[in-house]
């Protein structure tokens, strides 16, 4: 999302240059909207944050919401969209908890440290093999899809299309003789997404597209239908697109709607791809025409969302981030794991 508008360093009660990645920044006219419409929404006497999850009101908000990540994507009726809770890093479990069978398999391309993550938590569960992983290489790199070694039998492919913290990013969207599963949670609605050869994406909404507290997920009517049953009913996918079975975090998912509505306005994610691009050019241009930067990922495989880079010389990096901050531009520090 663009980043908001700075003003002047020394005034840190208006809006500034936000880099943070998740929380991460809003639209401003989703934000402002949302200010406006919080004391009481749409004439029903009631905060947002205090009307009924069963309320005429609400289901208006979740229909709404669902329709503006419908056309954005241009899902048909096959696809179903869950608001649940708990992040990507319940569904690092949810997924092999449904899919994976006791004496199946799944494969994993690990590209990162959320996708490093996500296979720890489905071998809990089951078998989940290496197909590919660029840790060998500091994760500077997206493994091509040729060299993955992927099992024929596999229940489902896992990847991670956008990897927060070591700042790649997959050019394409395969597909394969098994479904795709995907955290897009640092990328979802930043591009168009061929999604023919997935069964299952899930988002952090706090990444791109909300505030935290709620993960969108979308489920193929086709790949759902491999769910293994008997399921813990939370943890059954089945369960929330059956009904609504426990009080969703009605605040994010109103938050996604005013999200979903404005990238709409702005011309969908054809313009915001194209937008993104521009900002994303524009910062590793910069990167690039210096040897005072350093960028630690490859050309090919580079994020659109997250840029990483190091000084050539770190000592200096203490000084960057607080004369960086001094001019406005928040949250430049890299992940704790990785520095930069």
């Amino acid at each position: 999302m663009p980043a908001s508008n700075s003003t002047s360093s020394a005034d840190r009660s208006r809006r500034q240059y936000n880099f943070s990645a998740g929380p991460a920044t809003l639209p401003e006219e989703a934000l402002l909207e949302a200010k406006a419409e919080l004391p009481v929404y749409d004439h029903v006497g009631a905060s947002v944050m205090e009307i009924s999850h069963r309320s005429p009101a609400y289901d208006k908000i979740e229909e709404s919401a669902r329709e503006h990540l419908r056309a954005l994507l241009d899902l048909d009726d096959d696809w179903h969209i869950l608001f649940l809770q708990g992040g990507a890093s319940m569904q690092f479990y949810q997924v092999p908890l449904n899919f994976l069978p006791e004496d199946g398999v799944a494969d994993y391309v690990i590209t990162g440290r959320w996708g490093t993550k996500a296979i720890r938590e489905a071998r809990h569960v089951g078998t989940a093999n290496v197909a590919a992983s660029s840790e060998a290489d500091d994760f500077s790199h997206v493994p091509d899809v040729g060299a993955w070694d992927l099992d024929p039998d596999a229940s489902y492919v896992h990847v991670t299309t956008n990897e927060t913290v070591n700042g790649n990013q997959m050019t394409d969207d395969p597909v394969l003789d098994v479904p795709l599963v995907t955290d897009a949670s640092s990328e979802f609605l930043s591009r168009p997404m061929d999604l023919e050869g997935y069964g299952l994406v899930y988002a952090g909404a706090q990444k791109n597209i909300g505030p935290a507290g709620v993960t969108v997920v979308l489920v193929h009517e086709d790949f759902l239908e491999r769910k293994k049953d008997p399921l813990p009913t939370m943890l059954d996918y089945g369960t929330h697109v059956e009904r609504r079975f426990n009080t969703p975090p009605v605040f994010p998912i109103y938050m996604v709607e005013k999200v979903g509505r404005w990238l709409r306005n702005l011309g969908g994610l054809d313009a915001i791809h194209a937008l993104n691009k521009r900002k994303a050019s524009k910062v590793y241009d910069a990167i690039d025409e210096t040897d005072f930067y350093r960028g630690t990922v490859e050309p090919g495989s580079r994020s659109m969302m997250n840029v990483t880079f190091r000084l050539h010389d770190p000592d200096l990096e203490p000084i960057f981030l607080k004369e960086a901050e001094q001019h406005g531009l928040l949250s430049l520090k890299g992940h704790r794991t990785v520095g930069g």
